[in-house]
């Protein structure tokens, strides 16, 4: 699935990130827990450039926990630190803090060995649309500082939030990248919510989490849906998803984009358990479990 996807806000908040880097001390990485490389905009480390890093795991009481620490591991060697999180219980949120505290040290000290007046550490905070930002700033602050939603692109302007005096943090708009290359990000990113659903196809994102979510988290589709073992392949998956769901038609036949739909919001609603959409090792793939392929008559 291929996305053209960079609205002129998007193009304007990367001027504005660029812009502003030069007075911020530590980046916090925002990306999504259950499809961490997918969440990841490609150009970020051209944008941020040698500023010292944390990347957030968000939404990781969503994800599958052994995956995580794949994904930690994966970070680790490339020398970025991580840390797991759920912005909207706060789980993990407390050690933020501390670990810019710490990845901020050198410049702490550089400061105070000029004389020069202690401040708080500057934080700015990126990520692709709905991926958790303002509630993790709403979180952190304590009150509500930040619009929140469950739809891409809520927040529209750049804004400084104070955390007492250890911590100052930006604010800014998600970014996407202009076209998503891979087929796979475009559809991990559709199936968490990250891309307007005005824009993606329910029935061809649905059937690549299922052919994903059959090889490997079967139990899930066969506990969550009453079944006593799943079907040969996805679109007879999709099927009895569709009879379960009530998603029949005239003449007995099946409302699959009706079923798809349905099956993607108990996805992203936690619904079906803890899933997660890649690992490191789908990336290493040459093809990628569930890779999708042209829907056609032929198919149904």
């Amino acid at each position: 699935m291929t996305i053209q996807w960079f609205p002129g806000h998007m193009a304007k908040a990367r001027r504005q990130v660029t812009e502003k880097l030069k007075q911020i001390d530590v980046v916090i990485e925002l990306l999504d827990a259950r499809l961490p490389l997918s969440s990841r905009n490609p150009m970020i480390n051209e944008i941020v450039g040698e500023k010292p890093r944390l990347i957030l795991l968000n939404k990781a009481d969503l994800a599958d926990e052994q995956v995580t620490e794949l994904w930690m591991r994966y970070f680790k060697n490339q020398g970025i630190r991580t840390l797991p999180i759920d912005a909207l219980s706060g789980k993990g949120v407390n050690k933020l803090p501390a670990y810019c505290q710490e990845l901020a040290a050198d410049m702490l000290n550089k400061r105070a060995e000029r004389g020069m007046q202690a401040r708080a550490v500057r934080i700015m905070i990126l990520g692709i649309p709905n991926v958790g930002k303002s509630s993790l700033i709403n979180r952190l602050a304590k009150r509500a500082v930040a619009q929140t939603g469950d739809r891409p692109a809520v927040t529209k302007a750049q804004q400084w939030v104070k955390m007492g005096d250890s911590l100052e943090l930006l604010d800014t708009p998600g970014i996407l990248w202009p076209k998503f290359e891979d087929q796979m990000v475009g559809l991990r990113l559709a199936a968490s919510g990250a891309i307007k659903d005005e824009l993606i196809d329910f029935t061809e994102v649905a059937l690549f989490v299922i052919a994903y979510m059959m090889h490997y988290y079967p139990e899930r589709l066969t506990e969550r849906f009453k079944l006593k073992q799943l079907p040969e392949d996805r679109v007879e998956m999709l099927e009895e998803i569709a009879k379960k769901r009530g998603c029949l038609v005239s003449g007995g036949q099946v409302d699959y984009d009706k079923a798809a739909e349905i099956f993607l919001r108990e996805l992203r609603s936690g619904k079906m358990g803890v899933i997660s959409l890649e690992r490191p090792e789908d990336w290493e793939m040459a093809e990628p479990i569930g890779k999708p392929l042209s829907l056609s008559q032929a198919d149904f």
